[in-house]
């Protein structure tokens, strides 16, 4: 699925999270993916199914307040069952963070939700790739696929993708055993 080729952006101000867990779960389910592709297509759908999930994964938290990692890990082990996957969510690790599992999950092509913002976490992102030294970064606000520094990411210096610091990512991991490993 070439995410950047469709435009898939937020509905609102409030919904980034939803709309990563969308587009995370149409790259991790076939079944998912074919609203989105092809002759199946439907910004309606897509406009609707991003509010459907905010509503599932937000039941006690505040929708006002956005999409808790825990949340968003949630959304994905909904969307990978079939692969025998569970996602889970850590803390970016400033510095000293090697986002190896970051890469391995992309590599294998998972996709892996980031949370970013300034002082505060205020904006969903999604990792859908990685080069040398750079990782593709699917943002929903404008419906593009960014490309940013690992460098950037350590020194939380990102650029175009909203808000400079990453906060949390959130990772997949078979149910039988590491999904990096």
């Amino acid at each position: 699925m070439r995410i950047a080729a469709l435009r898939l952006r937020q509905r609102d101000g409030r919904t980034c999270g939803p709309t990563v867990a969308v587009v995370a779960g149409a790259l991790l389910d076939p079944a998912y993916r074919s609203h989105l592709s092809g002759s199946g297509f439907d910004r309606a759908w897509f406009a609707q199914e991003q509010l459907r999930v905010h509503a599932l994964v937000n039941r006690v938290w505040p929708r006002a307040l956005g999409t808790t990692p825990m949340a968003m890990a949630r959304a994905l082990t909904c969307r990978s069952r079939g692969r025998a996957l569970r996602y889970r969510w850590r803390m970016w690790w400033g510095r000293r963070d090697r986002l190896d599992d970051v890469l391995d999950a992309v590599r294998s092509e998972l996709p892996v939700p980031m949370l970013v913002g300034r002082w505060l976490p205020r904006h969903w992102v999604l990792v859908v790739g990685a080069t040398a030294g750079t990782l593709r970064c699917y943002e929903p606000s404008s419906g593009e696929v960014r490309t940013v520094g690992l460098d950037a990411v350590r020194r939380a210096q990102l650029e175009g993708l909203g808000y400079p610091r990453p906060f949390a990512v959130v990772l997949p991991r078979s149910e039988t055993r590491s999904a990096t490993a």
